[in-house]
């Protein structure tokens, strides 16, 4: 496959895909996706993730824990993270990780969030693999701990489904970090977000489905798949005034560049 799409941010475990997951690979194979990478959100998925990409050679994974989820268990620490990624070539990078104040409020709570960020970047740091970080109105937080910790050694990783501020983007981008854009650009009311997108330099941006949520039009209302990806590419395309073939060939290659772990026919 010459020029192919990548789904960077998928969740092919959850329901509305998993138990179709031939056919949703295959969709996606017609629309020109080359590579899905689906993102964990908690350690009790990793084995079922596992499962799916040895299944399928174009299909990576992550490790690691969404900050919604740290609340229900202990926070997992950095040297259980780093074994999980030593396990399976397959895993490609940690997370989704991050912060996310939007449906938490508890101080405590809070706390185990951010300390949980810090394990993964700490894992990522260690192992050289990218991190992939979740943000919701938690900017501030998010910008001060990305800060910091790049201070102390460098790391990769991307914002991904980026919802924020031009401000937040493009200091994160002034780290060397990436953002990716989802269906949620071709939504009526997402302008600003748009703009973000406009502004942004198209070598550090990535495009996911974060399927089966967020189906882009015109799609709105089902179960989004990784096919549908090609409608996220379009956007950007017309957002910045390229080509779709412009921004399918940026985009993969950003992925690559980010996911360094990730080779088809490996």
């Amino acid at each position: 496959m010459k020029n192919y799409l990548v789904d960077s941010h998928c969740h092919l475990n959850y329901e509305g895909l998993y138990e179709n997951l031939d056919q949703i690979v295959s969709e996606a194979g017609i629309a020109g996706v080359g590579i899905m990478q689906t993102i964990c959100t908690k350690i009790s998925e990793v084995d079922v993730l596992k499962s799916i990409a040895t299944k399928y050679s174009n299909i990576f994974y992550s490790v690691g824990v969404h900050p919604l989820y740290v609340s229900e268990s202990q926070i997992v620490s950095v040297e259980e993270i780093v074994l999980l990624s030593k396990n399976d070539l397959k895993i490609s990078g940690f997370g989704e990780t991050g912060l996310d104040y939007y449906r938490e409020s508890d101080s405590n709570i809070l706390k185990i969030q951010q300390k949980s960020f810090e394990n993964h970047i700490v894992a990522a740091q260690i192992t050289g693999l990218p991190v992939v970080i979740h943000t919701r109105d938690a900017e501030e937080d998010t910008y001060s701990i990305l800060d910091r910790q790049m201070q102390e050694k460098e790391f990769s990783g991307v914002l991904h489904c980026f919802t924020g501020s031009y401000d937040l983007a493009k200091k994160a981008v002034d780290l060397g970090l990436y953002i990716s854009a989802s269906g949620i650009i071709t939504f009526k009311n997402a302008e600003d977000i748009r703009d973000v997108f406009k502004k942004l330099p198209i070598d550090k941006i990535l495009i996911e489905t974060d399927s089966p949520y967020l189906a882009p039009i015109p799609y709105r209302g089902h179960v989004n798949k990784p096919a549908y990806i090609e409608e996220v590419a379009k956007k950007i395309a017309e957002i910045k005034d390229l080509s779709y073939e412009e921004v399918v060939a940026s985009t993969t290659r950003n992925f690559h560049n980010l996911f360094k772990r990730v080779k088809l026919n490996n």
